[in-house]
């Protein structure tokens, strides 16, 4: 299966791991825009200072809705992040959302969140893998 990663990108490290975790087990994986410049920087502040130039220099927003159709699914990694068991940010629900429109599987890394849009995000009824990447089929379609 062709797989997009997605999340914060202070998940980047988790990213990348993850991402050769299901190359190994025969899917095709697409990481982040720019997630090589994220792995270098060391602070949260620069982190967050990169990502806000390159959605407003890149559009983004435009950029990962083509990405998002031209695979078969997005996986959004979901680590403790604000003191928040499972994160699930702003920009991950709206790529969860474009997801949802284009008929694309949605999975989340780990457990549904508890948020304020926890509704939303269910709604979009993305499969919760708990870690274990093998709950993804090889193949569009399976289950």
């Amino acid at each position: 299966m062709n797989i997009l990663i997605l999340g914060s990108m202070s998940f980047s490290t988790e990213m990348q791991e993850t991402g050769k975790r299901l190359e190994s087990l025969g899917h095709c994986v697409r990481l982040p825009e720019f997630i090589k410049d994220y792995l270098r920087l060391k602070s949260k502040e620069d982190m967050h200072k990169a990502a806000v130039k390159n959605k407003e220099t890149y559009d983004l927003f435009k950029r990962y809705y083509e990405l998002i159709n031209e695979n078969d699914a997005i996986l959004i990694i979901n680590k403790k992040k604000k003191g928040i068991k499972s994160y699930v940010g702003a920009n991950s629900l709206i790529e969860m959302a474009y997801a949802h429109l284009l008929d694309k599987k949605i999975y989340l890394l780990k457990d549904m969140p508890d948020m304020d849009y926890t509704d939303e995000i269910k709604a979009l009824k993305p499969v919760t893998l708990n870690g274990d990447l093998t709950k993804i089929p090889q193949r569009v379609g399976g289950r």
